[in-house]
């Protein structure tokens, strides 16, 4: 978008459910109540205003209608020249219906709010029961993926726990609750180099996570996680990070997906059977990359500059020059695990510790959009981290009429 706003040879419009953007890789910071939701979140009509040619259409894709060079929303029908789908992806729950209907996923800033109420309001529900079963049940946490998504979030919870609960609810003692991290894999943070694996793993134990490799999750019923092994975990909180899978694009052939429901797209992330749709980020499946045959990790970055060249691209179509094929530039992955640990993969070495866990604020911060946002996370987290104590636990959720009365 930033590459062709000041270029009046387009005209542009965004369409999207929510009416603003945000920052996908700090939503665990969020559901954990460690930042604001605003912290990480931009209106569009703001970041798009006094750019004449940029627009915002508030609704969801329902229908993609290509031979008419149409889509249909939930808000109405629009005409493009040139359609970009970049609709990212959703939570994978693998077939499982009770884990669907009861996990708490962290996919928008509508599940961390709601994964943030639920975790606060079973903290305050253990504080007043007296039966030490339901207690045990409300304070255990399950994680379901040990991905960077799960160690944060875990190290984050088990982090809190350790000074929170101590200060701020006496009638918890400190021991009845346990974080669960399980994964299906034989190590945490599969992707990542042997050096981070080995110190997540060292970190969130220190950190008293239980952790649990080589399981899968295979129901969740009458309160407890069920795994294969038949081992059973009692617990009012599954949450599940444990996969994804492309959102639906009704309009879309069959032939034009791949797996994982993913987009398929040539090296100019023009979708396969098309002139004039392209797809970018998680949704695509692009197998052109020399080095990444396969496709590309669904990560920010890969989205990112996927982005950047898309659109120096349509900058090129309309000079009438050679077009420029996408190529992933891996600049690494990275993980925070607690207050001063971190784990690294640069292309050329891999590090962990605080000056791994220093490069990971930095990196996370340049990404945000508006300096604003930048300098109030700056600031939250500079205060988090020498008062151990955000302050921001707040149930805040609407109210029935009839409560109200």
């Amino acid at each position: 978008m930033k590459k062709l706003w000041k270029d009046r040879r387009f005209d542009v419009t965004i369409v999207d459910p929510d009416n603003y953007h945000f920052f996908p890789p700090l939503l665990y910071q969020v559901a954990t109540a460690f930042i604001e939701p605003s912290n990480i979140s931009y209106p569009y009509r703001r970041m798009i205003e006094g750019k004449r040619n940029m627009h915002f259409h508030y609704g969801a894709l329902t229908k993609v209608i290509p031979e008419e060079n149409k889509i249909e929303t939930t808000n109405g029908t629009l005409e493009y020249d040139y359609l970009v789908i970049a609709v990212g992806t959703e939570t994978n729950f693998f077939g499982i219906q009770n884990v669907k209907n009861s996990a708490l996923p962290m996919k928008s800033i509508d599940d961390a709010i709601n994964m943030r109420n639920h975790l606060l309001l079973n903290l305050e529900k253990a504080a007043i029961t007296k039966d030490a079963k339901e207690k045990q049940r409300l304070l255990n946490i399950v994680i379901a993926g040990g991905g960077p998504s799960g160690v944060e979030i875990a190290g984050m919870l088990a982090e809190m726990g350790r000074t929170i609960l101590r200060n701020e609810y006496p009638e918890i003692h400190r021991g009845i609750s346990k974080i669960h991290l399980i994964d299906a894999s034989p190590t945490l943070l599969g992707p990542m180099s042997h050096t981070a694996q080995k110190a997540s793993e060292k970190v969130l134990k220190n950190l008293g996570v239980e952790i649990t490799l080589n399981a899968i999750v295979k129901d969740y019923e009458n309160g407890e996680v069920v795994l294969a092994n038949g081992t059973r975990i009692p617990t009012n909180s599954l949450i599940w990070t444990t996969g994804v899978t492309g959102r639906e694009v009704p309009g879309i052939l069959p032939s034009q997906v791949g797996r994982g429901r993913r987009i398929l797209v040539d090296e100019y992330n023009k979708v396969k059977e098309s002139n004039n749709i392209f797809a970018i980020g998680d949704i695509c499946l692009q197998t052109t990359d020399k080095n990444y045959p396969d496709g590309h990790p669904q990560l920010a970055q890969v989205a990112i500059q996927q982005g950047t060249v898309l659109g120096e691209n349509f900058r090129r179509m309309e000079s009438g020059k050679e077009l420029k094929p996408f190529a992933y530039n891996n600049k690494g992955s990275m993980a925070i695990i607690s207050k001063y640990e971190a784990v690294a993969d640069l292309p050329k070495v891999s590090f962990t510790g605080f000056f791994a866990w220093l490069i990971w604020l930095f990196v996370h911060i340049i990404p945000l959009v508006g300096f604003r946002n930048k300098v109030k996370l700056a600031f939250s987290w500079f205060w988090s981290f020498i008062t151990n104590n955000p302050t921001l636990r707040l149930i805040i959720r609407p109210k029935k009429r009839s409560e109200c009365n």
